[in-house]
C-alpha cells in the first residue's frame, strides 16, 4: 500500500491528534479509533517484529500522542502494566489480542478480573491506574499487530507481578524507522 493511501486514511485521525493541547479523552480514542478504516497493508512499513518480544514501532508523535503498530508474535505479552497519566487506545488490524484486566487485592497483590479476545476490527481503550496485559496466545505462526494511541506519550509505566507486591517500573521501548517524521 502507498504511503499516500495510508496517509489519506489516517489524515483525519493525525489531524485531530497533530492538534492536541492536552491529553485526549479516552471516549474520543475509541470513537476514532472505531471510525478508522485501516488495514495492516495501509502500515505495512511499520510492521515489524522481533522474535525476543513484542515491538512498539513509531507512525508519528508529539509531546501529545505517540501513534504506534505494536507487533506480536504467538506468546508475546506486555508485562501487567497500567497507563500512568496517559490514555491509550487500541485497534486490533490483525490476528486476535487477549486482553487481561487486574484489580489491587488487599494484600496489594494483584489478581485477574476478567480476560477476553479482542479480533480484528475491535477497540480497547484504558487509562491511568486501569491495569491490564495484552498478549498473542494464538498458535505459533500466528501474527497480531495492533494500532495503538497514547495520549500523551507512555514512555514509563509501573508493572506489576502475580506473585509479588513491589510495583516495578518498565520504560517501553520504541522503534523509529528513519521513514522521516512518519505518516
Amino acid at each position: 500500500m502507498p504511503v499516500a493511501l495510508a496517509a489519506s486514511k489516517l489524515s483525519k485521525l493525525l489531524h485531530y491528534l497533530d492538534n492536541l493541547t492536552e491529553r485526549a479523552p479516552i471516549e474520543e480514542l475509541e470513537n476514532r479509533l472505531r471510525s478508522l478504516d485501516l488495514t495492516v497493508e495501509d502500515v505495512a512499513p511499520y510492521a515489524q517484529f522481533d522474535k525476543a518480544h513484542y515491538r512498539r514501532n513509531l507512525v508519528r508523535g508529539t509531546p501529545w500522542y505517540h501513534l504506534l503498530v505494536i507487533c506480536w508474535k504467538s506468546g508475546q505479552r506486555s508485562p501487567i502494566h497500567n497507563h500512568a497519566e496517559s490514555t491509550c487506545g487500541l485497534k486490533v488490524l490483525r490476528g486476535i489480542a487477549t486482553e487481561t484486566k487486574f484489580e489491587t487485592t488487599p494484600s496489594s497483590l494483584v489478581k485477574a478480573v476478567s480476560s477476553r479476545d479482542l479480533r480484528a476490527g475491535h477497540i480497547a481503550a484504558s487509562q491511568d491506574a486501569d491495569i491490564h496485559q495484552v498478549s498473542n496466545l494464538q498458535a505459533d505462526g500466528t501474527d497480531l499487530i495492533t494500532l495503538h494511541i497514547y495520549s500523551p506519550p507512555l514512555l514509563r509505566m509501573k508493572t506489576f507481578s502475580l506473585t509479588d507486591r513491589a510495583v516495578g517500573e518498565y520504560v517501553p521501548e520504541i522503534f523509529e524507522h528513519g521513514f522521516g517524521s512518519g505518516i
